[in-house]
């Protein structure tokens, strides 16, 4: 099926937090592309095209500290072209525009929050809604993003001192409804420093882990830890890919982006993020396929 990626843009509001959460739709469309920027980051998309015929699987990805989810903009419209509808919501507070919530309890309790109110406006929305087929939710998370998944998933998280400037401050429970709707989780270079011994336990789906071997920032143990943690680890594929470091699975930045002094944009010695992307981008299509199932073209 010959799909093009469409694109809705729009945003939620989130009532708790007082904020706007802006929020992309990419879905399998057939209008025609153009390249369109969004800040410094372009992509090739068919603005408000009418969607193909069909249902197709829904999938939320939740951006890293500091981020944008436009940084995994080559993974979703893949995702789109394999026929999947792509939920890219921005957290309000913790991007790369607006950081005034990093390291506080209040952004860990919003983020799986915007998880929910991403699902509930795809759900809704006049132009896709209808074309989200009912089998439940998958969620791609890289870095907090993957605390993000985890917590809306059901993970039980703690906010440290850390979260409170008070490194006095004895853990408290972060408030967070966990979204049944979700089915899968993939979660790439994951941070789960928020997670204390049982909190995981609950976590009961099919999680996809990729962690890059020279991450010095959520090294391996973070993976061993959701492993060891969730009710069934028979349940989480992971693999560890060597050469990489902790922004590999993020899209390459643009060249006026590139450079030594931004850490997202650059690659350990020796390695190219785009040489693993072919293989990376089939393995996360494979898996929500088989946790999803497919897209079912209309006619």
């Amino acid at each position: 099926m010959g799909y093009r990626c469409g694109c809705r843009l729009s945003k939620v509001h989130d009532a708790v937090q007082g904020a706007d959460v802006p929020l992309a739709l990419l879905y399998p469309a057939h209008g025609e592309e153009r390249t369109e920027h969004f800040g410094p980051y372009s992509l090739d998309v068919a603005l408000d095209a009418p969607p193909a015929a069909g249902v197709y699987p829904l999938v939320v990805i939740s951006h890293g500290h500091s981020g944008t989810p436009w940084a995994y903009r080559q993974l979703a419209r893949h995702l789109v072209l394999a026929g999947f509808i792509v939920a890219l919501p921005a957290h309000t507070g913790n991007t790369r525009l607006d950081n005034t919530l990093a390291g506080t309890a209040e952004n860990l309790a919003n983020r799986p929050r915007h998880i929910t109110l991403t699902i509930n406006a795809a759900l809704a929305d006049a132009t896709v809604g209808a074309h989200i087929v009912d089998n439940g939710v998958a969620v791609i998370g890289h870095s907090i993003g993957g605390y993000t998944a985890l917590a809306a998933a059901g993970g039980l998280p703690w906010s440290g001192p850390y979260d409170r400037k008070d490194s006095g401050t004895q853990p408290e429970p972060v408030p967070v409804t966990p979204d049944a709707r979700i089915r899968s989780l993939v979660l790439l270079n994951p941070a789960t420093f928020w997670f204390i011994a049982g909190s995981l336990r609950p976590v009961n789906l099919p999680i996809l882990i990729r962690t890059g071997e020279k991450d010095e920032i959520t090294p391996i143990e973070h993976a061993h830890k959701i492993i060891e943690g969730v009710a069934h680890p028979e349940l989480v594929e992971h693999q560890d890919i060597a050469g990489a470091g902790h922004f590999a699975f993020m899209s390459k930045f643009p060249p006026e982006m590139t450079r030594p002094n931004f850490k997202p944009s650059q690659d350990p010695e020796g390695f190219d993020r785009e040489t693993i992307q072919p293989e990376f981008f089939a393995d996360v299509t494979a898996f929500l396929q088989r946790t999803l199932g497919a897209a079912r073209a209309g006619t």
